[in-house]
């Protein structure tokens, strides 16, 4: 895999959909999804530029961020999985952002580690806009609940909305889930609890139709590092 290359391929295609949709390039951020990849392989990401790394396992980040001696001093690390409460303290520690907070209990928890380490956590909230039993987020109808729940608590800064978009043969489908993600943070923020400007969305087969509907964030993985192999299990 040539990764400058695909690095370059993607942030031209962003700038495209950003041309298209009367916004700047410039905000928006492309998330490398590492998950999987060995540490050489960020490196070489680095290299060309990239600067924001997506992992979905709490040790996975942890080992990574702790290994990579001589960073670049700006890279981010942001953890983009389904988080458990029993592996909060490792996303506190070693995470920039996460991207996937779905409930007051792992709020507190998270709130409570990063006290007692002294650190912030940038959040967004996780709202599932497919309405599939598979993904992991708050109903749209309860976003309003979480965001009460998360208001009082001192070390975690939620900035934005998250959302998995349901898988389709045709990206232009889920159009109406990016959007209605946009609506939300719009809404909400209109309230004038939180400000949500920030939206995770958009992968690989889909991050363009993100990008017109909004998109501050967008989650590429195979499109930048390839297909990933993961070992069988017996």
């Amino acid at each position: 895999m040539d990764i400058a290359q695909n690095l370059a391929v993607i942030r031209q295609r962003v700038d495209n959909a950003c041309q298209r949709s009367g916004r700047h390039a410039g905000d928006v951020r492309l998330v490398g999804v590492s998950k999987t990849f060995p540490l050489a392989t960020l490196q070489t990401a680095a290299d060309a530029g990239l600067r924001v790394f997506g992992e979905n396992k709490a040790q996975e980040l942890a080992s990574k961020r702790s290994e990579w001696q001589g960073a670049p001093a700006d890279i981010e690390w942001h953890f983009i999985g389904h988080l458990q409460r029993n592996k909060s303290r490792l996303v506190a520690e070693h995470a920039d952002v996460f991207h996937a907070l779905d409930s007051a209990r792992l709020a507190k928890a998270l709130d409570t580690h990063c006290g007692e380490i002294g650190r912030r956590l940038v959040c967004f909230l996780q709202v599932n806009v497919s309405g599939e039993d598979s993904k992991f987020g708050v109903p749209p109808s309860a976003l309003g609940d979480l965001l009460e729940a998360v208001s009082g608590l001192e070390h975690l800064e939620v900035t934005g909305l998250m959302t998995l978009a349901a898988p389709v043969s045709d990206p232009e489908d889920v159009r109406p889930q990016f959007a209605l993600l946009r609506d939300l943070a719009l809404r909400h923020s209109a309230e004038g609890r939180h400000r949500l400007d920030h939206l995770s969305m958009g992968m690989s087969g889909d991050f363009e139709i993100a990008v017109e509907e909004g998109a501050t964030h967008v989650r590429v993985g195979s499109a930048i590092f390839g297909n990933r192999s993961y070992p069988q299990r017996l």
